[in-house]
């Protein structure tokens, strides 16, 4: 039994200090929802996507036309091709096949042999 009160008493004490993170956690959303009211969670639902301010990147007409010159050299120079040419052929040459069909005929005179 007293083990058993052991690790009784160990899942409490981890009980409770999970308990304590959560509690932390909740005050540090409620301070954070506090200086951005905008952040708030609406009737228990979840964020509202309205609510959260985005910012747009604007680009200069100079950053414009230096992308599109960059991305027409990318093309012309075929890395950005979906299509690639097929690969040639591999051929073996008439000594290697000679040289394959020896070592296949050794080996089936061999087989034939043992049996």
């Amino acid at each position: 039994m007293a083990n058993f009160k052991g690790i009784l008493a160990q899942l409490r004490s981890e009980r409770d200090q999970v308990q304590q993170t959560l509690h932390r956690l909740d005050e540090a959303i409620r301070a954070i929802e506090g200086v951005h009211p905008k952040g708030r969670r609406t009737a228990g639902g979840p964020l509202r996507a309205a609510a959260i301010p985005r910012s747009r990147g604007r680009m200069s007409a100079a950053a414009r036309r230096k992308m599109s010159r960059l991305m027409k050299q990318r093309w012309a120079q075929g890395k950005m091709k979906r299509t690639k040419a097929p690969k040639p052929a591999r051929r073996m040459s008439r000594a290697a096949r000679k040289k394959i069909a020896a070592a296949q005929r050794a080996r089936w005179a061999k087989v034939k042999a043992q049996q």
